[in-house]
């Protein structure tokens, strides 16, 4: 159902079928997965310098996930198809479609899958993308994406009617979500959107009953903000968020005041929440630009916690920390130094499908 369509019943006296009207949720990333997607790196212009290694990193990501879960991997056009298909085609649990993407960050064009409140089925909110606000065009392909999974997957599409993008929020699956104002209210998305009315819903598509809004992102950081590169939840009432101790550094002030909004928000029962920082590594510069290097862009699977690494000495704290947050699960460091050329990270380029229960 689009926002027009939910406009239209509501005038017509009808309940508007929302995902949490129904019964629909987000649930956490911890929460049991049923599988992981990912897109095949296709776009040399995404890597300036680095777009020969990339197909390694997906290589690597893929054999450590396939540990853990199924893989779905989205590798259209013969080219494209052939490198993942020699390259992890024959590996159990992963599945090759024939779906052709401009770009591989499939967190952000990919669907948010939602589960039902009683274990089965699942739904998809499909946003719409339009690549962070236009900035990288063609994204034709990577627009219809969210569609594509779902009908692929045979499940029930809301069709969210905002654009925005996977990796602009994250949840704690019981009732609290995260995100940033640059993100979802920017011009280029959104414009004339109200902080109120994008709660609301934020509120409807995922079934949260509270939003904790952050202000500000990582310097490099071309999405204007998501979430995934900044504050992560790794259990219902535990917050890691990072920040830069050095008051003269550029990351210094906005992830002072994301700790600042952190540190006041409550949780639905009215207790403060548990907040655990992380360090950022020292600068990654590629060319005279500052890349947007951050612990926080980690990805829980079933067994497994890959943690960004770029062979800095914040590294082993960084892995410490999560690990120890993280007791169920091995925690493991992937090299990220040529993936974050991309500008975006391991968590960037997966999208978790979660396990129907019952």
């Amino acid at each position: 159902m689009t926002a027009s369509d939910a406009r239209s019943e509501k005038a017509h006296g009808k309940v508007a079928q929302t995902p949490a009207a129904l019964g629909f949720r987000m649930p956490a990333e911890w929460e049991r997965h049923a599988a992981t997607w990912l897109a095949w790196p296709r776009n040399p212009d995404t890597w300036p310098t680095r777009y020969p290694h990339v197909a390694d990193v997906w290589t690597r990501l893929v054999e450590l996930l396939a540990e853990s879960e199924e893989v779905h991997i989205l590798a259209g056009g013969d080219e494209v198809r052939r490198d993942a298909e020699r390259r992890v085609g024959q590996l159990a649990r992963v599945t090759l479609h024939d779906v052709a993407t401009n770009d591989a960050w499939i967190r952000d064009h990919g669907p948010t899958l939602l589960r039902h409140r009683s274990g089965a089925p699942l739904a998809a909110v499909c946003w719409t993308y339009n690549a962070w606000g236009g900035k990288y065009p063609p994204f034709d392909r990577d627009a219809l994406v969210s569609r594509t999974v779902a009908e692929l997957l045979d499940v029930r599409r809301f069709d969210a009617g905002l654009v925005f993008e996977g990796g602009a929020v994250e949840t704690n699956g019981a009732g609290t979500v995260i995100t940033s104002e640059d993100c979802l209210l920017h011009p280029k998305r959104n414009p004339g959107l109200s902080l109120a009315d994008a709660e609301r819903r934020l509120c409807d598509l995922l079934a949260a009953r509270q939003v904790i809004w952050l202000a500000g992102g990582v310097a490099g950081d071309d999405t204007d903000g998501h979430v995934d590169q900044l504050t992560r939840f790794v259990d219902p009432r535990t917050i890691v968020t990072v920040v830069e101790p050095d008051p003269a550094d550029v990351n210094h002030a906005p992830l002072a005041e994301n700790l600042r909004r952190l540190e006041s928000a409550r949780d639905l029962d009215g207790e403060p929440f548990r907040i655990v920082t992380l360090p950022l590594p020292r600068p990654v510069v590629v060319a005279g630009c500052r890349l947007p290097a951050s612990y926080a862009n980690f990805y829980i699977a079933n067994t497994v916690v890959i943690v960004p690494t770029f062979g800095d000495p914040a590294d082993a704290h960084a892995l410490e920390t999560l690990a120890a947050l993280l007791p169920d699960r091995r925690v493991v460091g992937f090299d990220s130094v040529d993936l974050v050329e991309g500008l975006g990270g391991v968590h960037c380029i997966t999208q978790q499908q979660p396990a129907v229960e019952g």
